[in-house]
This record gives structure tokens, C-alpha cells and sequence, in this order.
């Protein structure tokens, strides 16, 4: 009962945070961010995570930290890499696609230019019939390539960026063990 009373009466200062990520991370950003000193902030509601409205699988993640935790700066450094690596690993994982994206788009609007020179070769007067079959046939390539030069384009990228993501993530790692160690640190010295 003592203890209870005790815990009570010890004021803890709190700092606030709001995260807002894609539903598929939610789990890898609450456990990586445990690592630095933050924890959910079950005052609102009973729940922590709100979707962010406009967008789709877009959560809102908040979270509080004790304002006087030991190591803070340290902490917050951390965290800044942490934080700059995972925008690093966004940026990469929508390079997979924007390249295949690019080339698939040129295709597709090459293709339909010839299709509008064929339609007008075959309305001008007199029709040139040979014409707008001749511009025709790279018009309908133009429009059949594009699925297929995505593909290619977006496996070949996919395959050399790969790597680069799995580096980030072990950095990542080794940000998060950094600061669980001085969370750890702070745990045994509080004790």
C-alpha cells in the first residue's frame, strides 16, 4: 500500500511525440522507438495509434518519454540516425518503382502518339491508308510494352537496392542496441 502511495506521489515529467507511418510499420517503429525511451502514451482513450485522416493505412503513433531520463542527449541523437535512416529506406523502396514508372510512362505516350499520327494519316483527305498502318503498329507496341518494361525495370532495380535497404536496416539495429544498452545503463544505476 506504501509503495502504491509512494509511486503515486513521485511526479514524472513527460515529452510527447506523434509519428505518423504506414500500418505495416507500426510494429518495427513502437519497438524500435522503445529503444530510446519512449513508450506509448496510453492517455488517449486507451489507444495510442489513430488513423491519420486523408490517408489510407496512415496511422498516428503517440508516444511520451520521461523528461529527465539520464543520457538524453545521447538518446536523441540516436534517434535522429534512426529516424534519418528509415526516411533513407522510404526513399529507397519508392526508387524501386519510380525509375520502371518513368520509362513504362515514355513508352506508353510514344505509343500514343503514333496511334493519334495513325488516326490522322487515315482521316486526312485523301486517307493514307499504308501510312496509318505503318504508324499504327509501333502505336499498339507502345501501349503493350509498358506492362512488360515496368517489370523488367523494377526487378533490375529492385535486385541493386535490396542490398542497400539491408544495410540500413542493420544500421538501424545497431542505433536501436545503442540505445537500449543506455536505457539498460540507466535501468541498473536507478536501481
Amino acid at each position: 500500500m506504501e509503495d502504491a502511495l509512494k509511486q503515486r506521489n513521485n511526479f514524472i515529467a513527460y515529452e510527447y511525440k506523434e509519428i505518423f507511418a504506414k500500418s505495416s510499420q507500426v510494429s518495427f517503429l513502437m519497438d524500435a522507438y522503445e529503444n530510446f525511451g519512449w513508450e506509448p502514451d496510453e492517455n488517449l482513450s486507451g489507444n495510442n495509434m489513430n488513423v491519420y485522416p486523408g490517408h489510407g493505412d496512415r496511422l498516428v503513433i503517440r508516444l511520451k518519454r520521461n523528461r529527465k531520463i539520464i543520457n538524453k542527449t545521447e538518446l536523441t541523437r540516436l534517434q535522429r540516425n534512426f529516424e534519418a535512416c528509415v526516411d533513407e529506406i522510404q526513399a529507397l523502396e519508392k526508387s524501386k518503382t519510380s525509375m520502371a514508372t518513368m520509362w513504362a510512362l515514355i513508352a506508353g505516350i510514344a505509343g500514343t502518339a503514333f496511334m493519334a499520327g495513325s488516326t490522322f494519316a487515315v482521316t486526312a483527305q485523301p486517307p493514307h491508308i499504308l501510312l496509318c498502318i505503318i504508324l499504327a503498329v509501333p502505336g499498339f507496341l507502345g501501349w503493350i510494352i509498358p506492362f512488360f518494361l515496368y517489370k523488367k525495370i523494377s526487378w533490375k532495380q529492385s535486385q541493386k537496392i535490396t542490398p542497400l535497404i539491408e544495410e540500413k536496416y542493420n544500421e538501424i539495429y545497431e542505433l536501436c542496441e545503442k540505445g537500449n544498452k543506455l536505457l539498460f545503463h540507466i535501468d541498473r544505476t536507478e536501481e
